[in-house]
């Protein structure tokens, strides 16, 4: 009996490409804002960097609480909690008066979007075969590409229309409540749903770890084994990168081109577009190495390779006195980054299976934030004593933090393969 194949699939990973950019959105209105804000509070180079400290230290923390929570209550019921609390958080931003009362807003907003990731990974783990896994991270991780991109066409205009910084961290709240309804009538499990036909669900277990039971996976099984170690040393190195764009970047050509709200708009749209397709081609690429049969080793190490090449040229940015120039070089360097992710996230369940994707998800963006916190303090302490020149800094190792990062991932794991498991105690195979 032949039975049509649908695609009910792609409908989840909207949903999370939905919630990927509302979350980047909300994210991304602070650096956006800071040159107005930094003027109107009165807050310094130094006090800048906690604010965004304050973020990762909660995203920090909180990656490793939710990471098990979702495990624990399922990735339906965990993505619901996650965008809930960020939604709040959000709106709380308007409420600030001095730079301490944005450091306790940032916090609440990490508390509630560390649950993302882990729960769009543990998504693309029950809804995708291994083979489109890179391919659908990419894709949905593009939203975050997609948020930053629509914040600051959207945020400033809003701003300067109603003359009042709070509508930027005021306007999602509604888009959020319907993105929590959509996702409470579509998500179940595959082998579940209705609307996923039996040949649709025999191709998202084509290549899955299906076989090896719903039994989660404890942490004491999963942080001795060195692939946790390969993709917290990848998280840890490349997301405070990540961040230093995100947070700094509007500041920065503000000080070298002098552009302003007004002007944030078009080479905010260039960066995050380009570097959108950028990250979609580098996640097909090492999907296409996969499908052509190169295993999981070199096909991800490929990969990694090429998005680490693109992020070379972020060097000479400091050093251009022509925006256009800068611009591109930051697209190209960001569209690594969006790679890079796509290959960790898809990394993570190509080693471990799908019950232990969300701690393992937890446990890499804890290391991940970690980094970008020691980042946010460290480049606000260079800025406050060097000035504008001590960009220089954060750039250059930009420029090479990913082709180190995989230089070490592969003396810690030579060869990554997935995680076996016993089928008559259950116990990980280091």
């Amino acid at each position: 009996m032949t039975l049509k194949k649908n695609n009910f699939r792609w409908l989840i990973l909207t949903l999370l490409f939905i919630a990927t950019t509302i979350l980047y959105v909300d994210r991304a209105a602070l650096g956006i804002l800071a040159p107005e804000l930094q003027s109107e509070i009165g807050w310094t180079e130094q006090q800048y960097g906690l604010i965004n400290t304050a973020f990762m230290v909660a995203y920090a923390l909180c990656f490793l609480m939710m990471g098990w929570v979702i495990d624990q209550i399922g990735t339906k019921r965990g993505y619901l909690l996650s965008i809930a609390i960020w939604s709040i958080a959000a709106m709380g931003h308007a409420l600030a008066r001095s730079w301490i009362g944005f450091a306790v807003a940032r916090f609440s907003l990490a508390v509630g979007q560390s649950g993302n990731f882990p729960s769009a990974i543990k998504a693309v783990a029950e809804w995708f075969p291994k083979k489109e896994r890179a391919l659908a991270v990419g894709l949905f991780n593009g939203g975050s590409n997609m948020g930053t991109l629509l914040a600051p066409l959207i945020i400033p205009p809003l701003v300067i229309a109603l003359n009042d910084w709070r509508v930027g961290f005021l306007w999602t709240f509604p888009i959020s409540l319907i993105w929590m309804f959509l996702w409470y009538r579509n998500m179940k499990n595959p082998s579940n749903h209705k609307r996923v036909s039996q040949a649709e669900l025999q191709h998202i277990q084509s290549d899955s770890d299906v076989t090896q039971g719903e039994r989660r996976m404890r942490w004491r099984e999963i942080i001795p084994h060195r692939g946790l170690w390969v993709i917290a040393l990848a998280k840890f190195m490349a997301d405070p990168i990540w961040w230093f764009y995100l947070f700094w970047s509007a500041k920065f050509l503000y000080s070298k081109f002098d552009i302003d709200l007004k002007q944030i708009g078009l080479p905010f749209f260039t960066i995050y577009l380009l570097s959108w397709l950028i990250g979609i081609f580098l996640g097909w690429l090492s999907s296409r190495f996969l499908k052509k049969g190169m295993g999981i080793n070199k096909g991800r190490k490929l990969g990694l390779l090429a998005c680490g090449i693109f992020a070379i040229p972020v060097v000479f940015v400091p050093h251009t006195e022509n925006l256009t120039t800068a611009v591109i070089l930051i697209a190209l360097a960001a569209g690594g980054h969006c790679g890079w992710s796509a290959n960790i996230f898809a990394l993570m369940s190509d080693i471990f299976p799908k019950q232990a994707v969300a701690s393992v998800a937890g446990l890499g963006g804890f290391a991940g934030a970690i980094g970008g916190a020691i980042t946010a303090f460290l480049v606000g302490m260079i800025l406050q004593d060097i000035g504008t020149d001590g960009y220089a800094i954060p750039f250059a190792v930009a420029s090479v933090g990913y082709l180190v990062a995989l230089g070490l991932m592969h003396l810690i794991m030579p060869r990554f393969k997935p995680v076996k498991m016993e089928r008559d105690n259950t116990k990980a195979q280091l």
